[in-house]
């Protein structure tokens, strides 16, 4: 924390603009931690509330803005990307929708706050083709209340967060140790759950063509088509392959329940 405050001392809000926008397109960079340290420095009178406040929430919503234009355009191809560094790609993205399913448009308010889907909700939102000035002014509240709220710790708490500091200094060896033991580990975690989740990276395929074929066979009655596709493709209204079920991809573990065994059952989506 010393050496970030310090750093913000020399580099100021160019530093702070650019963490949190880093943040905001989905880098691996602590906005958080920078707000902590940012309100802290605010505390101490280096830096000024006004400005630091103001340029946050600019790069947020600019980086926001960005991944809700390609979102709007790329759709789930975006997320998937997004969702690449993940153990488990298709799980991150039906983790993030269902919680942008579930609270509706409230979760861009809160969106900042929950791992895995703080980088989805504006993408989501694109993609879900959400009016622009909707996703604006949601986003811009989410952002000043995730934004404040950490800012508001270091400014508030800034002398708590010194004796921490000098704390963590005092035992900077020990400290040393157990992060690496921790990134050692975590490196561990991620390989065993990657070869855990392996075999759901290759999804198998069928030509559109072949399925005809069979629906058209006398064999028709051991197939089961399923409609997979999520809320923000499908309304009760929509189209539907002939023959096809609905099936809520949101309520896997009662809907898996239902699906016969004796036949072979295929999935689409979008």
């Amino acid at each position: 924390m010393h050496h970030f405050i310090a750093l913000l001392e020399q580099h100021s809000y160019v530093l702070l603009f650019f963490v949190v926008l880093g943040e905001a397109i989905g880098l691996p960079v602590p906005a958080s931690l920078a707000m902590v340290a940012a309100g802290a420095a605010a505390a101490a009178g280096t830096l000024r509330t006004p400005a630091v406040l103001g340029l946050a929430i600019t790069a947020m919503l600019l980086g926001d803005s960005l991944l809700y234009v390609l979102g709007r355009y790329m759709g789930w191809t975006l997320l998937a990307l997004l969702c690449r560094i993940s153990a488990n790609p298709e799980n991150c993205i039906l983790r993030s929708a269902e919680s942008f399913y579930k609270r509706g448009k409230v979760t861009l308010l809160v969106a900042k706050f929950i791992p895995g889907v703080n980088s989805m909700a504006p993408p989501l939102a694109g993609s879900m083709k959400m009016r622009l000035p909707q996703f604006l002014r949601l986003d811009l509240a989410g952002a000043a209340l995730y934004l404040g709220a950490y800012f508001a710790l270091g400014f508030v708490f800034r002398n708590f967060l010194a004796m921490i500091t000098r704390g963590f200094l005092a035992a900077s060896h020990l400290m040393e140790q157990l992060l690496l033991v921790a990134v050692v580990a975590y490196i561990v975690y991620k390989v065993l759950l990657y070869r855990k989740h392996k075999v759901y990276r290759v999804v198998p395929r069928v030509l559109v063509e072949e399925l005809s074929r069979k629906l058209a066979s006398e064999d028709k009655d051991k197939l089961l088509l399923l409609d997979v596709r999520s809320h923000g493709y499908y309304d009760s209204n929509a189209m539907r392959i002939k023959g096809s079920l609905r099936f809520e991809p949101n309520q896997l573990s009662e809907e898996v329940k239902l699906l016969p065994k004796d036949k072979d059952i295929y999935l689409y989506c979008t």
